[in-house]
């Protein structure tokens, strides 16, 4: 069986705080298209945050689990898809998403301290929050640029900007 790379319609990735929910949801709306989080799906599936889930079971079976639950998404999903922020950096998952519509949402160090939420969720953030995500944006900023098509900045700007211009990078990820 050939697999459909025309889904999802796209998906969404970036580091965590970086817009992927909330501009995801919007594009889907936008285009009439359901919106899908992949940590939603791993927390319905599993009781516990993405963040508790590694802490819980260790990076490693974190990310089997979360390239388990892609390969299904991929196949069955036809909306938007926001993968989680270290989707990507888990082994297969750039072949998987080879060919597909990928937007990389990028945002700065400091834009990404700012956003509201962020610590709470993630706990392996902790105790220090601004080096853990220095070193997270420098180690996979070239992970995600080698997986997406376009690249749409996120700091300081209003989500309505960036949802516009994931929507003009829409044709460019899909070609």
């Amino acid at each position: 069986m050939v697999e459909d790379v025309t889904k999802p319609a796209l998906i969404l990735v970036g580091p965590p705080g970086s817009g992927k929910s909330t501009v995801g949801r919007e594009v889907a709306r936008l285009l009439g298209l359901d919106f899908k989080d992949l940590d939603d799906d791993l927390r319905a599936a599993h009781g516990l945050e993405a963040g508790e889930l590694v802490v819980e079971l260790g990076r490693e079976r974190f990310q089997e689990l979360e390239v388990e639950l892609l390969r299904s998404v991929l196949v069955s999903f036809d909306g938007v898809l926001a993968l989680g922020g270290g989707t990507p950096t888990a082994p297969g998952v750039a072949e998987l998403l080879s060919g597909r519509p990928v937007v990389f949402l990028d945002v700065d160090l400091e834009n990404l301290l700012r956003r509201e939420g962020l610590v709470p969720l993630h706990p392996w953030l902790l105790p220090n929050p601004r080096a853990h995500l220095r070193r997270l944006l420098v180690e996979r900023r070239p992970i995600y640029e080698s997986v997406a098509h376009a690249t749409v900045p996120t700091s300081g700007r209003a989500p309505a900007d960036v949802v516009a211009d994931v929507l003009e990078a829409l044709p460019a990820a899909a070609s």
